[in-house]
């Protein structure tokens, strides 16, 4: 099948065709891609499981940083990492969670090996998704030596989800937003 512009609906897209594998190894047939989904094949699954591994190896959820901070607290033990809010002032002023560090980002060079340990891994989080801030921290850090990773979701997602922050006028809990939470359960079971 030949994609033609002026033959093709406007709400098919117009690519080249994706190979597919079928049958042995070594048949190929070209098949235009069903949808934008498929449009680029998934990779293998080696190739998969090596990048989501590698992910993991990189970030940290929301949910798990606030189960370990939790058993910590209950246990009166440490969580074995540290967790750095990588906002400014008014930022941390107006809330952050709850034990976390304050080291805003471009302080970072200067006051990391004051503040932290580099035997300690470091969680770093900023704003949100839309906000790349904990990305450089957890990039300055790497830099200066720390095993680091990013909190997904950052502080709008720790908020959404009904954690605990702390505010320049003391703690608040906040309702979870059932789009991002479980209602009935503190575990989603993902």
């Amino acid at each position: 099948m030949t994609n033609n512009a002026t033959s093709t609906p406007t709400d098919t897209p117009t690519t080249a065709p994706t190979t597919v594998t079928t049958g042995t190894p070594t048949t190929a047939t070209a098949h235009p891609a069903p949808n934008a989904v498929l449009r680029v094949p998934p990779e293998s699954p080696a190739a998969a499981a090596a990048y989501f591994g590698a992910s993991l190896a990189f970030h940290a959820d929301v949910s798990d940083v606030a189960a370990a901070l939790a058993a910590a607290r209950e246990t009166g033990g440490d969580p074995g990492f540290v967790v750095i809010d990588s906002r400014n002032t008014a930022s941390w002023d107006q809330g952050h969670v709850p034990g976390a560090v304050h080291l805003p980002t471009a302080l970072v060079p200067e006051q990391a090996e004051r503040l932290l340990a580099k035997d300690v891994p470091v969680v770093t989080y900023c704003w949100g998704p839309g906000c790349n801030g904990a990305t450089r921290a957890a990039l300055a850090l790497a830099q200066l030596g720390y095993q680091v990773k990013e909190m997904l979701g950052g502080m709008e997602y720790w908020i959404r989800e009904g954690f605990a922050y702390e505010t320049w006028e003391g703690p608040v809990t906040p309702t979870a937003d059932p789009l991002t939470a479980p209602v009935d359960s503190d575990d989603c079971g993902c």
